[in-house]
């Protein structure tokens, strides 16, 4: 790849705050031998449990695996799941801003894999406190000054009902803003740099498209409408589209193997904020994180991609 030869040894120029919904990732492993005599559902006895960031922590995450500086700004509940996001943040050197929350407990994806396939997964969760958020509002404006990348990341979990606020204070501190939003309303991300959906979320803002054409009109009429420098749309198996004033670019798919898309869009995400604050222009930070999210859905589970898998 013509950039690979641009790209610096290290990325610890790009020092990165994420804040949004952090969630715990567990993986219970096991072998499928018989259906249950209860029910017609498979009996998995576990043989391996695993944990790892999720969420908003799981895009530190690949930050940080990157090379990148990364800081986690969240709640998680005062419990044992949230000892757990904090020692695994602790492990890979990520600043962690996070605030424990009594009244709640921390989210939780359990994922039941038998013969490399997920066979079922259990969600916990629970939205944060007021009290808890306009804290984290006051601790983000704090925080804006020692990072030149913000990325929020928003899984319509709670921990990003004041957004707008958000977004306001880093433009005004001058700083690049990336999002990868959720829901029926995108105009609460308004004046971002950055906005990264995918096709479906897309979908359900602007509706449905026959041809490229009708997508590129209705993807550059959002990007205008909320003031954004850039929309990227990432677009499974048909790769991602980028929409500047300037140009479209489309980046056709790198995946070899499609085996899991758990987290690809936190690996894209993460890419991309590490590239742009290293100071890399937003096609080349595009280009790298499309091969990014190539590389991650070849392997299982919310993974990471390293900076030598990027340039190998």
């Amino acid at each position: 790849m013509a950039v690979a030869q641009q790209i610096p040894a290290s990325f610890e120029s790009a020092h990165v705050l994420v804040v949004g919904d952090v969630m715990l990732d567990r993986y219970w492993f096991g072998e499928v031998n018989r259906i249950s005599p209860e029910a017609p559902v498979p009996v998995v006895r576990i043989e391996k449990r695993e944990e790892r960031l999720g969420g908003a922590a799981n895009v530190a995450r690949n930050i940080a695996t990157l090379g990148g500086g990364a800081g986690l700004l969240g709640v998680v509940g005062d419990d044992e799941a949230g000892d757990v996001v904090d020692s695994l943040l602790t492990e890979l050197g990520i600043d962690s801003f996070l605030t424990r929350d009594p009244a709640i407990s921390t989210i939780i994806k359990l994922r039941v894999i038998g013969r490399q396939q997920q066979l079922l997964r259990i969600d916990f969760e629970e939205p944060p406190t007021d009290t808890v958020l306009r804290d984290k509002l006051t601790r983000y404006n704090t925080l804006l000054p020692q990072y030149n990348v913000i990325v929020l990341s928003d899984y319509a979990k709670g921990s990003l009902v004041n957004v707008t606020d958000m977004i306001a204070a880093g433009k005004s501190a001058g700083k690049c803003i990336l999002v990868d939003p959720k829901g029926d309303d995108f105009s609460r991300y308004a004046g971002a740099t950055i906005l990264t959906p995918n096709k479906s979320e897309l979908m359900r803002i602007v509706g449905s498209w026959k041809n490229e054409d009708e997508l590129t009109t209705k993807a550059q009429n959002l990007r205008e409408s909320l003031a954004l420098e850039a929309l990227l749309v990432t677009r499974s198996e048909e790769g991602m589209t980028l929409y500047t004033a300037q140009q479209v670019v489309h980046f056709p798919t790198m995946a070899r193997e499609v085996f899991d898309v758990s987290g690809a869009g936190d690996t894209v995400i993460a890419t991309m904020a590490v590239m742009l604050g290293a100071g890399f222009p937003i096609a080349e930070a595009v280009a790298l994180a499309n091969r990014a999210g190539g590389i991650v859905v070849g392997k299982l589970g919310t993974a990471t991609v390293t900076h030598e898998e990027l340039f190998a």
